[in-house]
C-alpha cells in the first residue's frame, strides 16, 4: 500500500495542536490559580513574614484607600516598609477593599509611605495582587493616570532597596504603580500582564471567551517573563498552589526577600538608583544595537 504524503502534514498539525492545547491549558490554569479565592493576599504574607507591623493610613490629600495596605515592620529584626494590594475574602471585605483595585489615593498613600522609608533609609517590599487600577469615573476625576505615573517616576529615584513580589494578579499599570523595583519576583502561579486575558481577547479576537488563547499569546506566566528577562526570579509554590499551604508559601517568599536584601543592602543610594534604572532600560530591547565605525 502506497504511503499518503498528504497525511503527514495533517498528522504533524494534529500533534502541534495537541501541544498548543496543553500549553494553553497550563497558562490558563495558572491565571485561574492566581485568582483563586483562597489564595494568600498581602496581609496573609505580612502576618507570616514580618513582625511588629504598624499599618499607616491615608494619602494626606483625599482619603485612605483600603485596596492598598502598608506600614512599618521588621523583617528578621531589620526595619522595613511593606506595601501591597489587598483584595478581601468575603463580599463585605471585597467591597471594602474595592476588589484590590486602587484609586488615586491608594497610589498616593503608597508613595507617601515609600518617601517615608527613603527618608529613614528603610528597604521597601511591595506585594502586587490586583486585576488593575480602578477604572471608575471618580478615580479618573481625581487623576488616576497621573497618580500612577508619578509613582513610576518617584520609585525610580528612591535611594533604598526596593523588592517587589507578584503574589497573584499583576494587572497592568495598577500593578506597575508599585513595581518599579531593584528585584522583581513572581510566585510560580502568579501572572503579570499589560492587560487581562479577557480584555485582550475582547479587543484582539472580538470574543472574550478566547481568554485562554489570549493568555498564552500575552506571555504573562512567570516562566515566560523569566525567559524574557522581565523578572529576576520565580518563587516556588506548594504543589497544588499557594492557597493549599499559606505557611509554606510564605517561607518561600521570605527566603527570596532575605536573599535580595543580602544582595542590595550593601549598595549605596546612587548604586541602587542606577541598578533600577538600568534594569528597566534593558526591558524590551530585543534588537542588537549597531556598532558602526
Amino acid at each position: 500500500m502506497e504511503d499518503n504524503p498528504a497525511s503527514e502534514p495533517h498528522e504533524k498539525s494534529a500533534e502541534t495542536q495537541k501541544v498548543n492545547s496543553t500549553t494553553l491549558n497550563s497558562t490558563w490554569e495558572r491565571v485561574q490559580l492566581a485568582r483563586h479565592p483562597k489564595r494568600p493576599h498581602t496581609l496573609d504574607y505580612i502576618t507570616r513574614i514580618f513582625t511588629g507591623f504598624a499599618e499607616l493610613h491615608g494619602d494626606r490629600t483625599f482619603a485612605d484607600d483600603a485596596a492598598i495596605v502598608g506600614g512599618m515592620a521588621f523583617f528578621e529584626d531589620r526595619p522595613v516598609m511593606v506595601i501591597g494590594h489587598q483584595k478581601g475574602r468575603d463580599t463585605k471585605q471585597k467591597l471594602h477593599r474595592n476588589f484590590g483595585m486602587p484609586k488615586p489615593e491608594g497610589y498616593r498613600k503608597a508613595l507617601r509611605l515609600m518617601r517615608l522609608a527613603d527618608k529613614f533609609q528603610r528597604p521597601i517590599i511591595t506585594f502586587l495582587d490586583t486585576p488593575g487600577a480602578y477604572p471608575g469615573i471618580d478615580a479618573e476625576e481625581r487623576g488616576q493616570a497621573e497618580a500612577i505615573a508619578v509613582n513610576l517616576r518617584e520609585m525610580s529615584r528612591l535611594g533604598v532597596p526596593v523588592i517587589t513580589i507578584v503574589i497573584g494578579e499583576g494587572g497592568s499599570g495598577g500593578a506597575l504603580g508599585l513595581g518599579i523595583a531593584n528585584r522583581v519576583y513572581m510566585l510560580e502561579n502568579a501572572y503579570y500582564s499589560v492587560i487581562s486575558p479577557e480584555s485582550c481577547a475582547a479587543i484582539i479576537y472580538r470574543d472574550s471567551g478566547k481568554a485562554p488563547e489570549a493568555a498564552q499569546a500575552l506571555k504573562l506566566a512567570s516562566g515566560d517573563l523569566m525567559a524574557l528577562g522581565l523578572i529576576d526570579g520565580i518563587i516556588a509554590e506548594p504543589a497544588e498552589g499557594a492557597h493549599t499551604d499559606a505557611d509554606r508559601a510564605a517561607e518561600f517568599v521570605k527566603d527570596a526577600i532575605r536573599s535580595a536584601l543580602a544582595d542590595l543592602t550593601s549598595r549605596s543610594s546612587q548604586e541602587l538608583i542606577d541598578d533600577r534604572y538600568d534594569k528597566f532600560r534593558r526591558m524590551g530591547n530585543f534588537f542588537a544595537e549597531s556598532h558602526g565605525a
